[in-house]
């Protein structure tokens, strides 16, 4: 290697991306939105897909646990209905007004020299939302979401609102009555490898020189399998597939000062 290709080699960054999670993420899980959220899902499974109130709790968090999101787990099992419809049902009738303008972290991250990618499984106007809430919408060169990784699940809720059908039509279907999942996932999301691989894809995003921030373990180990190194936000100790625990946010800057140089 000659004296350019060395000093060139030496001047490359060690990262050169970093990705971020949203929800309970950028903003603490203190902060009441994610109880607003489970709220209203099941209210959504109770009123729109005729599940029983006792057990639409129990079967919310199983769906979640098994599929990624309660969404996903929904549609895995056989209920039919729009995407729209759930995102407006779930997220548009969320108390938004309970997050704040956060000028601390828009500094940091303004001041960090590393792109910076979300990757959230939520919708396209609850991130828009969010980020602007937080004041740090602009802080961010792309945002990785539903509608980015579900072009025929977006298409099929964009047909249905032409359709001359009923509401109960068109989201009222029961699951399959011999239980039998789907083979292959009916939406791409977090933890599944291949929403990693697409959003890589997307982002033109190198795993092994990106920084990955998330307050799910399970996706953390997705991630970490995927050659991300790992930020466990919300945690204080280190675990296997963790590189560093973060507890707030905020304190990205004395955990991880690489970041910085």
């Amino acid at each position: 290697m000659d004296n350019e290709d060395q000093t060139k080699h030496d001047s490359d960054p060690k990262y050169d991306c970093l990705i971020f999670d949203l929800d309970d993420t950028l903003y603490p899980l203190s902060s009441g939105l994610a109880i607003e959220v489970a709220k209203n899902i099941q209210e959504y499974m109770i009123k729109k897909l005729g599940i029983e109130e006792s057990k639409a709790s129990d079967l919310c968090f199983s769906l979640y646990k098994s599929y990624g999101t309660t969404m996903a787990g929904l549609k895995a099992v056989g209920y039919e209905f729009d995407s729209d419809d759930f995102h407006s049902f779930v997220h548009g009738r969320l108390p938004y007004d309970i997050l704040n303008p956060d000028p601390a972290l828009r500094s940091l991250l303004l001041s960090l020299p590393t792109r910076k990618v979300i990757f959230t499984n939520a919708d396209k106007a609850h991130a828009a939302k969010v980020l602007s809430k937080l004041d740090i919408e602009d802080c961010f060169e792309m945002t990785i979401c539903f509608e980015t990784l579900n072009h025929t699940e977006t298409k099929k809720s964009d047909d249905s609102v032409n359709e001359d059908t009923t509401k109960q039509d068109r989201t009222e279907s029961a699951p399959h009555d011999d239980g039998e999942l789907h083979k292959e996932p009916v939406i791409l999301c977090k933890p599944l490898e291949k929403a990693f691989q697409q959003t890589f894809e997307i982002a033109n995003i190198n795993a092994q020189k990106t920084v990955f921030f998330d307050d799910s373990i399970r996706n953390l180990q997705t991630g970490k399998a995927m050659g991300l190194h790992t930020v466990w936000v919300g945690a204080s100790q280190k675990i296997d597939d963790v590189d560093w625990p973060l507890e707030n946010i905020h304190d990205m800057k004395e955990a991880l000062p690489e970041l910085w140089t």
